[in-house]
C-alpha cells in the first residue's frame, strides 16, 4: 500500500501543478509581455525552486496537513487516511484543471480529510480547528488581494505609461563639417541628445546613458511573477508532502523533491486551460495592471509561506487580477467570476465525496 500512496500523492503534485503552476504568471501572460511557453517555463522552474526550499522554510506546513489537527493523531498516521485524502482531492484538483477552473488545492485537501475524518472517527472531527485554521484564511484572502491591487493599480499604470514613451537613452554627438579635403571638422561643443537608441544610432552618436525603459516594465513582470510561484512552490509542496509521512522508506527532503518535480512535470503537461481562464478570460490586463496583481499576490503568498498559514495562491491572484481590472476600468468577466465562485465553492464538499469514498472502498 506504500507503493499506492506515493503513486496517489505524486498524481496530486502532478494535478497541482496542472491546475496552479501557471496562476503566478497569469499577469505576465495576460500582459502579453511574455509568450505561452515563456511564461510557463518560467513558473515551472521559480516553483521547483520553491518546493526545494520548503524543506528548510516552510516546516509549519508540513506539520498543519498531516491531518493530525483534525482527526486523532493515530488515525491520521495510518496509509488508509493518507491515500484516500490524496485520491480524492487529486479526483477534485484534476477534474477542475481539465475544466479550466482555478481551485484551491487546499481546499481539495481540507475537504478530503473533512470526509475521510467523518467516515473513520465520526463526530470526533475537529471542525473548530478546521475553521479557524483552515477555512477562515481561506475565505479571507480573496477578499484581502482586492484593496491592495485596487490602490496599485492606477501608480503602476501611470509608471509603466510614463516608461513606455520617456527616452530611452541619452547620447552625445558633435556638430562637424566636411572641408574641402574632405575631413570631418567638429565646429562646436558635443551636444547631448535624448531619445530612442534607434535614433541616437542613426546619427552616429556616442551612447552616454541608457535606461531600457520596457526592460525594466518586463524585469519587474518577471521578478514579481518568478517571486509568487516560488512561494506557491514553498506553500504547497509541503501540504501534499505531508501526506507521504506514513511511507517510513521517505524523508521531508525526498518527499520535498518527488512531489516538486511532479508538479513540475504536471504544469508543463496540463496548464494551457488554466492559463486562458486566468490570463485572458477574468479581465483585460495592461502591465500596469499586470503589476499591480503580481505584487499583491507575490506579497501575501510569500507571507502566508514563512507564517505557516494555509492560504491559496489561486485565491490571492483571482482577487488581485480582480481588483486590478475594476480599478483600471476593464472591469472582470461576470460570468467567469461566477463559475470560478461557484467552483471554490463546490472545492470542498467534491473532495470530502471522493475522500469519504475511496476510504470506503479501501476498507
Amino acid at each position: 500500500m506504500e507503493t499506492l500512496l506515493v503513486l496517489t500523492v505524486l498524481f496530486l503534485a502532478a494535478t497541482n501543478g496542472a491546475n496552479d503552476n501557471f496562476k503566478g504568471v497569469a499577469a505576465l501572460y495576460g500582459s502579453r509581455r511574455a509568450g505561452y511557453w515563456t511564461s510557463l517555463g518560467w513558473a515551472s522552474i521559480t516553483t521547483l525552486a520553491g518546493s526545494l526550499s520548503s524543506v528548510f522554510l516552510a516546516r509549519a506546513l508540513l506539520k498543519a496537513f498531516t491531518g493530525a489537527g483534525l482527526v486523532p493523531a493515530d488515525v491520521a498516521a495510518k496509509l488508509p487516511f493518507a491515500l484516500a485524502v490524496a485520491g480524492g482531492a487529486g479526483i477534485t484538483v484534476a477534474l477542475a484543471a481539465w475544466r479550466g477552473r482555478p481551485i484551491s488545492t487546499t481546499h481539495a485537501l481540507v475537504g478530503a480529510m473533512s470526509g475521510v475524518g467523518l467516515v473513520a472517527v465520526g463526530s470526533a472531527v475537529k471542525f473548530g480547528t478546521l475553521g479557524q485554521s483552515f477555512l477562515l484564511p481561506l475565505l479571507a484572502t480573496p477578499v484581502i488581494a482586492v484593496l491592495p491591487a485596487w490602490l496599485l493599480a492606477p501608480w503602476l499604470r501611470r509608471l509603466s505609461t510614463r516608461a513606455d514613451h520617456e527616452s530611452e537613452c541619452e547620447c552625445t554627438v558633435n556638430a562637424v563639417q566636411v572641408s574641402a579635403e574632405g575631413l570631418l571638422l567638429r565646429t562646436g561643443m558635443p551636444m547631448a541628445l535624448a531619445g530612442t537608441v534607434a535614433e541616437c544610432e542613426s546619427l552616429g552618436a556616442r551612447r552616454a546613458w541608457q535606461l531600457d525603459a520596457r526592460g525594466l516594465v518586463d524585469g519587474l513582470l518577471y521578478l514579481s511573477g518568478g517571486a509568487v510561484s516560488f512561494a506557491r512552490g514553498l506553500n504547497d509542496t509541503p501540504k501534499i508532502a505531508a501526506l507521504l509521512l506514513p511511507v517510513a522508506a521517505l524523508d521531508g527532503n525526498a518527499s520535498a523533491l518527488a512531489v516538486g518535480l511532479a508538479m513540475f512535470v504536471g504544469g508543463l503537461l496540463g496548464a494551457a486551460r488554466v492559463a486562458r481562464t486566468m490570463s485572458d478570460r477574468i479581465t483585460r490586463l495592461d502591465p500596469g495592471g499586470a503589476l499591480a496583481a503580481g505584487l499583491t499576490t507575490s506579497l501575501l503568498v510569500g507571507t502566508a509561506s514563512f507564517s505557516g498559514l494555509p492560504v491559496s495562491t489561486t485565491h490571492v491572484s483571482v482577487g488581485a487580477l480582480a481588483g486590478s481590472g475594476i480599478r483600471s476600468g476593464a472591469g472582470v468577466d461576470r460570468s467567469v467570476m461566477t463559475a470560478i465562485v461557484l467552483s471554490w465553492v463546490i472545492t470542498v464538499p467534491v473532495g470530502a465525496m471522493f475522500g469519504a469514498l475511496l476510504y470506503l472502498w479501501l476498507g
